[in-house]
């Protein structure tokens, strides 16, 4: 060890950020278990690194014992008092071992590089999880770098930071092509062993949230809430918005001049469509709402259940129940309510609907 080593040890702790006490502690162990391996583990050897003297000490520690019975481990009273002229029985005892240059080479080949590299790949980890914990349930922007074993891998930001998208996380019918530059949603950030995963998704209502949050001024301030979302990524979502402000068109907003906003949103979601709801705290007239486009004649509700009956003009049903049920599906997952939806003709005949 000399000091271009200690020099460069020193450079390490200054630019990534790796805790000096603790690289040097286990390049010491990691010695330490290279010469056991090499004199056999009868031995107790302790390594010290001496960063001011530019030094490396190689000791055998042994007990103070009144008979010896292990001299590879044990030491007389009398012989420690050599050592160590306050040395009492029952105490341990370091003894300075020579390590000839050949030994000391077979043993530091590759050690400290090797928990260099480990410390190194800590330090990234620590970083990266400290830099994302306050980023999970928020978007980030990336760059698709990999598509392998069904998972794309992105980097993230402009740190070169990895995430993974699994199966799960992406949209049905979307292409990933390596180079492609997209949002995501930050699901949680897992601390695996030597690394740090990023786990990232297309596909939670998150991403939806997270991109209105980014194009309307007036959620990022507060003034315009989003209640609910619903969402069957890359076909269609839902989101329920309210103003406590009556003077705030809260749908206007979202929508932006000529639909701006609302359009950048869709653009980045790859054309699917949004339907902006104004949310109600009477529930039968968010209900109502929330099966646009179509139009709704009546919503009662039967009571003591959260359960819904709709009528809806018989042009509009096809409508209001969507393509494979689709608006209606989602209707109930925005409002948390089961609905009924029936015909005009059919509610008049029932006795649930007059004109």
């Amino acid at each position: 060890m000399n000091k271009d080593f200690f020099d460069a040890l020193s450079e390490l702790v200054e630019t990534k950020g790796i805790d000096e006490q603790s690289l040097l502690d286990s390049i010491e162990n990691a010695l330490s278990c290279g010469y056991k391996r090499l004199k056999g583990d009868a031995f107790d050897v302790k390594v010290k690194l001496n960063k001011e003297k530019n030094s490396i000490k190689f000791s055998v520690v042994k007990m103070v014992v009144e008979q010896v019975e292990n001299p590879d481990k044990e030491i007389s009273l009398e012989d420690a008092k050599q050592i160590k002229r306050t040395a009492k029985l029952g105490e341990y005892v370091e003894l300075a071992e020579i390590v000839p240059k050949d030994e000391f080479d077979r043993i530091s080949s590759g050690t400290a590089i090797q928990v260099i590299r480990q410390k190194l790949r800590e330090a990234e980890r620590d970083s990266i999880i400290s830099e994302f914990e306050d980023k999970e349930n928020a978007i980030q922007s990336c760059i698709v770098r990999k598509v392998e074993d069904k998972n794309v891998y992105v980097e993230i930001g402009s740190g070169n930071v990895g995430g993974v998208m699994l199966p799960q996380d992406q949209v049905p019918g979307e292409k990933y092509e390596i180079g492609a530059k997209l949002k995501v949603y930050v699901k949680r950030v897992r601390n695996s062993g030597l690394n740090a995963q990023i786990m990232v998704s297309r596909t939670s209502p998150g991403l939806v949230r997270g991109l209105f949050e980014n194009e309307v001024p007036e959620i990022r301030s507060g003034l315009v809430e989003i209640k609910s979302i619903a969402r069957e990524p890359g076909q269609r979502t839902k989101i329920a918005i309210y103003s406590p402000d009556s003077s705030i068109d809260a749908v206007g907003a979202c929508v932006g001049p000529r639909g701006a906003r609302v359009n950048a949103i869709v653009e980045e979601l790859n054309g699917e469509k949004i339907d902006i709801i104004l949310w109600s705290e009477n529930p039968l007239e968010y209900i109502a709402k929330s099966l646009s486009p179509a139009k709704v004649l009546k919503v009662s509700a039967i009571e003591g259940e959260q359960v819904a009956k709709v009528v809806v003009p018989d042009d509009k049903l096809s409508l209001a129940i969507g393509k494979n049920g689709q608006n209606a599906r989602l209707a109930v997952k925005l409002t948390g309510w089961k609905i009924d939806i029936k015909s005009q003709s059919v509610a008049t005949a029932s006795g649930d609907y007059e004109e």
